[in-house]
């Protein structure tokens, strides 16, 4: 497939008012190889979290792509990343999804390696006959040409690529956010959940950044916090939204916003009021002091972010950690944790975990709703009466360039800005994605060209 191809997917001519995607960007498997290759594969992913894997010996696998990898600590507790797969025959070397060991035992042919990814051991080495030219080939785990941890945030790419900084750029802001509520930063809630939809993978990335679905998508959701309202008397005010005076004219006729960054990471924000149905209220005066009321607010207030391409914290109902797994064009594996401060107390997590448990998952009262959406437009993708989505012009009008006064009390400097009322519900952000994931497959293409 030719780059003039691709490209003409996405027609970009915000100085005329106007912006969609073609509905084959969603549906073509040509295109799915594309994204795979130089996407997924051609670039940062985020892997998992730090805290998965937090004494000498632990492991924890994923994908990168199609390619399985393994993250290991070694004995001195150093971390790294590898291909999950024996250099022999190429069979998997960790087949849990976490767990510790001081050594892997290919369980094909016996080949062993140990927890920094080293070759240790071939069956019958000395009487395989082997040529002087294999006794001298690396026999080792192939190590990830970059890895990096970030606050607990673990990176990954199977090419050489920039500093992982450069890639999170200003929106390595909103991770710093996410990272100092807790002292020792944050760590998955013991559980995963596994489960797809059939649905392309870049709903997933639209749908966590949509304020515009939310009501129509999740009555249901709504009128049981409604009903929990009146009948708990709780939601007592005490956020500096409301206290203080400066902060307070910043966010006249505002209720929450949106950013996006050129690496393709957005911010979907609402303004939350501190009270005690929220699990951080115990840590209020706390995270007060040490980096200011309007700091500590911004942890409070609801944020969905994604890191593009595969990472997603949401954080509104409880905090949920979500990694992306395309599978095909029409088929996305999610996986999911509640995430959480370190050192939390025990009702502030029972808290989190309840409120995780209402909104988040296949048993929540969201999750569901949303996969069924997903599925609804994939089958509406095969409209070619109408191959132009006209899902990107809410916004257009009032979306500003660089910071706003919000993301000034972070020192973060996004490439565009939207703060809005409850009403407005951009959908301008979701240009953020698509301008990097053309970036990224022309990157690609010029590569493998």
């Amino acid at each position: 497939m030719r780059w003039e191809e691709v490209s003409a997917l996405v027609d970009d001519r915000v100085t005329d008012g106007w912006f969609s995607v073609h509905r084959r960007a969603f549906t073509d498997a040509a295109i799915f190889d594309l994204e795979m290759r130089h996407i997924f594969e051609g670039g940062w992913v985020f892997l998992g979290m730090a805290s998965q894997v937090p004494n000498p010996h632990d492991y924890l696998t994923t994908t990168v792509g199609r390619v399985p990898i393994v993250v290991m600590r070694d004995g001195e507790g150093k971390l790294d990343a590898f291909v999950n797969a024996c250099t022999h025959k190429g069979a998997l070397i960790c087949h849990k999804r976490t767990g510790s060991g001081r050594l892997h035992v290919c369980r094909y042919h016996s080949w062993s390696f140990d927890s920094a990814g080293q070759s240790v051991g071939v069956k019958g080495l000395r009487d395989g006959a082997y040529s002087d030219a294999f006794m001298q080939t690396d026999r080792n785990l192939s190590r990830l040409p970059a890895f990096a941890d970030y606050r607990g945030f673990l990176f990954g790419s199977l090419v050489p690529t920039c500093p992982i900084e450069e890639h999170l750029g200003e929106a390595r802001h909103l991770l710093d956010v996410a990272a100092d509520q807790g002292e020792d930063g944050l760590e998955l809630v013991p559980g995963e959940v596994v489960f797809t939809y059939d649905g392309n993978w870049k709903m997933q990335l639209e749908n966590c950044a949509d304020a515009y679905h939310f009501t129509s998508t999740h009555p249901s959701y709504l009128q049981l916090i409604e009903k929990r309202r009146r009948e708990e008397k709780k939601n007592v005010v005490k956020s500096v939204w409301g206290e203080n005076s400066a902060w307070s004219e910043m966010t006249e006729g505002i209720t929450g916003g949106t950013y996006g960054f050129d690496q393709g990471h957005v911010l979907n924000w609402q303004v939350i009021p501190l009270s005690d149905t929220v699990p951080l209220a115990e840590r209020a005066e706390l995270l007060a002091e040490r980096y200011g009321a309007a700091r500590r607010d911004w942890m409070v207030n609801m944020r969905n972010m994604t890191i593009f391409p595969n990472l997603q914290v949401a954080e509104n109902a409880s905090s949920q950690l979500r990694i992306i797994r395309p599978l095909s064009a029409g088929k996305t594996e999610m996986r999911t944790f509640c995430i959480a401060p370190k050192g939390e107390s025990d009702g502030a997590r029972r808290m989190r975990i309840r409120n995780y448990e209402d909104f988040f998952n296949p048993t929540g009262m969201a999750t569901p709703d949303d996969t069924v959406c997903y599925a609804d437009c994939q089958d509406g993708h095969a409209n070619a009466l109408q191959p132009w989505i006209l899902g990107y012009a809410r916004g257009m009008e009032s979306v500003q360039d660089g910071p706003d006064q919000f993301a000034d009390v972070l020192g973060m400097k996004p490439d565009r800005s939207q703060p809005c009322g409850s009403q407005l519900c951009d959908e301008t952000l979701f240009h953020s994605y698509y301008r990097a994931w053309l970036s990224r497959l022309k990157v690609g293409m010029e590569r493998s060209a």
